[in-house]
């Protein structure tokens, strides 16, 4: 007669053995730990490198702007003067009229705004309802249009500076700021059109589609849903608009070089620029003069572009 022989019954401990077995906690170092760590100082070491060779140019700008000529010319080399050293005259120079012996930047300012500000206004009215119309509508040619918009930028801007010339002197509209935002915006225009056409074809179009079986017009969905959805592609071009019209200098050098109350802000560090009368100091607080708006809008628009987003998504 033959026992049968049972296993005896696993105890907890025996159960324990057979849980998988945790890594090693031991001092080694393992693959993946060095590559994080390697990998975390490179980020800090990136970062730190792309912050000085970005923001030194300015702080070095800024600092020549502030200090005083005669300790400029004794040690121009010097990043961190006392503060004694210090003055904010040449801003004064740069910013008062030329009637009391100031270089007038406050009215070029002005002008620079206002050319910068409605070329925005004009450019983005006509991209926006031109953009939408190629994403949304069917029309014979569409295609072809939205590819004539891209080639239509890819010229340089130069081949149009004499035909423009011409145009307005026989029209007699040189020397005014009105045409200078028309020659900004036939710059402009094209490439914020591709852009926007693009962002528009992103919208899902069954949102469009359920507000009009709701009763909403074409002119309601694209107000109340599809331009609060665009509103980030919207601020982006606003801002590459702005900039572009803020900084030119070829056109209104053109347009404006007869007249100097119309000039604008780039044409007068232009003229700084090239006097060897004006010191390197008041140079240097036009240069700052010229940037600091368009810093200063960068960093307003950043909160919305982000906000932008999410505000369109809620509405939709």
């Amino acid at each position: 007669m033959t026992r049968m022989v049972t296993a005896p019954p696993e105890t907890p401990a025996a159960a324990a053995d057979t849980r998988p077995s945790r890594a090693p906690t031991g001092p080694g170092w393992s693959r993946t730990t060095v590559e994080t760590r390697v990998l975390g100082v490179l980020r800090w070491v990136v970062i730190v490198g792309l912050a000085v060779f970005t923001l030194f140019p300015f702080y070095y700008m800024v600092l020549l702007s502030l200090r005083d000529l005669s300790s400029l010319l004794q040690d121009p080399g010097r990043l961190w003067p006392a503060l004694s050293e210090l003055t904010v005259d040449t801003y004064r120079d740069v910013l008062a009229p030329t009637g009391s012996g100031g270089q007038g930047f406050l009215r070029l300012m002005l002008n620079s705004g206002l050319v910068a500000l409605g070329t925005v206004a004009v450019t983005l009215v006509f991209a926006v309802l031109g953009s939408y119309a190629i994403a949304r509508l069917r029309f014979p040619g569409r295609r072809r249009i939205s590819v004539l918009f891209l080639a239509v930028y890819l010229f340089p801007s130069i081949l149009l500076a004499v035909p423009l010339f011409v145009f307005f002197t026989r029209l007699g509209l040189r020397g005014a700021l009105a045409p200078l935002v028309l020659v900004y915006v036939s710059q402009t225009i094209a490439v914020a059109i591709y852009t926007l056409r693009n962002y528009f074809q992103t919208v899902p179009a069954s949102i469009e589609e359920a507000a009009a079986v709701d009763g909403a017009t074409r002119f309601t969905v694209l107000r109340r849903i599809t331009l609060p959805l665009a509103a980030p592609a919207i601020l982006s071009n606003a801002l590459f608009v702005f900039m572009i019209a803020w900084n030119e200098f070829l056109f209104a050098l053109l347009f404006l070089v007869e007249d100097r109350d119309r000039w604008t802000v780039s044409l007068g560090l232009s003229q700084l620029a090239g006097s060897i009368e004006i010191p390197t100091t008041v140079l240097m607080a036009g240069s700052v003069i010229l940037t600091l708006p368009i810093v200063v809008l960068f960093f307003a628009t950043e909160r919305l572009l982000t906000g932008g987003l999410t505000a369109g998504a809620e509405k939709g």
